[in-house]
């Protein structure tokens, strides 16, 4: 098996872990007991992929800290609604099998992502994670893809980054890496086409078959 890029990036919430209903849930719980007025799905989904802080400071800057404490305790309280993506586990087993350096840049938090990862039973298949504490900066900014590249002594030419979100696709363009959009998460198709992105994949097995040829 041979290698298109030898180190492959994921993006976590709605490209690895199927985690869209939770956080559209969590985005409506929060506002709901913050403000008395929960959230249109469409509205949450167009969040997914930054920072809590980002999205509740852009949003509601005087209740942003009261909106993300209610957040993180809807979604604590339900990670069990957590799954993987059909066919992401096999996806992961390819690349390692075919000596990929497999790593999650995330907005999420450490000890969220790496219990969503531990859950998922996907673990042991990423080598690098990198999450909302390692930049001051965060997506669509390209500072958490080259800490990771950083990590794994990598630069961007070697390197792709999969995502289902705008946010994703734009941070791997400013980066200078791969960008591939997949539409099985909270993106929409033509949002995330008009980016241009260097793949568009519907599917897992569609993205083991660019990621790793025979």
């Amino acid at each position: 098996m041979s290698l298109r890029w030898p180190v492959v990036l994921f993006d976590l919430d709605g490209t690895l872990a199927n985690s869209i209903d939770l956080i559209v849930d969590s985005y409506d719980e929060a506002f709901t007991v913050v403000t008395g007025q929960g959230v249109a799905r469409e509205r949450a989904l167009q969040w997914i992929g930054q920072t809590l802080p980002q999205t509740f400071g852009r949003e509601d800057p005087v209740n942003a800290a009261a909106l993300e404490h209610a957040y993180r305790a809807y979604n604590n309280a339900h990670t069990d609604q957590i799954t993987p993506f059909p066919g992401v586990a096999n996806l992961l087993c390819a690349l390692r099998d075919a000596g990929c350096t497999t790593g999650v840049v995330t907005s999420k938090g450490r000890a969220a992502a790496a219990a969503s990862l531990v859950q998922l039973g996907l673990d042991g298949l990423i080598e690098v994670l990198c999450c909302r504490e390692d930049t001051d900066a965060h997506k669509p900014d390209p500072a958490p893809l080259m800490a990771a590249l950083v990590k794994v002594d990598a630069t961007p030419a070697d390197a792709a980054y999969v995502g289902d979100a705008v946010w994703d696709i734009m941070a791997a363009q400013a980066a200078g890496m791969a960008a591939i959009a997949i539409t099985w998460g909270a993106g929409l198709r033509d949002e995330l086409t008009s980016l241009g992105p260097d793949v568009l994949v519907d599917d897992a097995d569609e993205l083991r078959e660019v990621l790793v040829s025979a």
